[in-house]
């Protein structure tokens, strides 16, 4: 079975979400994973990889069913190792709070649960990410990169605070936007000092 790069993103990301969550995820939250405008693009994909024998699409808006060998619970290349990820501080989902990064200590985790392979874990303080499944006291596990696509969630630097948002470039504007209706998009200024410190990868919720 020949996988495109991104059909493995794609798969990848159903068995660490159905490893995280116990369900497939809805085409709208592949949707938005990947930063496609259209939940069709989502089930384009999706039927790419039915047809190439690594999942079953049944009715339903969580239709899927893992076929390869790694999501039947057999650990497939790259999957099921363990990884050993240092806990560095708060991320702000809301307004910016300024970061602690000063390791706090570790965490065994399972590598399967997280799409790409992260590096360090951040604690979030906030609720502005809510609509994307990110509550306030989730450890999100984040991957250093300094760049990143549009519409991916990222964790940035912003004048010296951490956040977690949304990434949207318009021509000349950067915007960073929450998912929840009652905080603001914030607009980076042009002399700000910003960057992106890094992606997305996935979550871990304590009970």
């Amino acid at each position: 079975m020949q996988l495109t790069d991104r059909q493995q993103a794609i798969l990848d990301y159903l068995r660490a979400q159905i490893a995280a969550e116990g369900r497939p995820p809805t085409l709208a939250e592949i949707a938005r994973a990947f930063g496609f405008r259209q939940a069709r693009s989502a089930q384009d994909h999706l039927q790419a990889l039915a047809a190439k024998g690594a999942i079953e699409l049944a009715p339903g808006a969580r239709g899927i069913r893992l076929l390869d060998a790694a999501g039947d619970g057999a650990p497939g290349p790259g999957h099921g190792q363990a990884l050993h990820l240092p806990l560095l501080g708060r991320v702000a989902a809301g307004a910016p709070i300024d970061p602690q990064a000063a390791e706090e200590g570790r965490m065994l985790l399972d590598r399967a649960l997280f799409f790409p392979r992260p590096d360090y874990l951040l604690r979030v303080q906030g609720d502005s990410m809510v609509e994307d499944g990110i509550f306030d006291g989730d450890l999100i596990a984040v991957r250093r990169s300094p760049v990143a696509d549009n519409h991916q969630i990222v964790v940035a630097r912003l004048d010296g605070a951490i956040t977690v948002k949304r990434l949207r470039r318009t021509g000349d504007r950067v915007l960073l936007l929450p998912r929840n209706p009652a905080h603001a998009p914030i607009e980076v200024p042009a002399d700000a000092d910003f960057a992106i410190e890094g992606l997305y990868c996935g979550l871990v919720r304590r009970g």
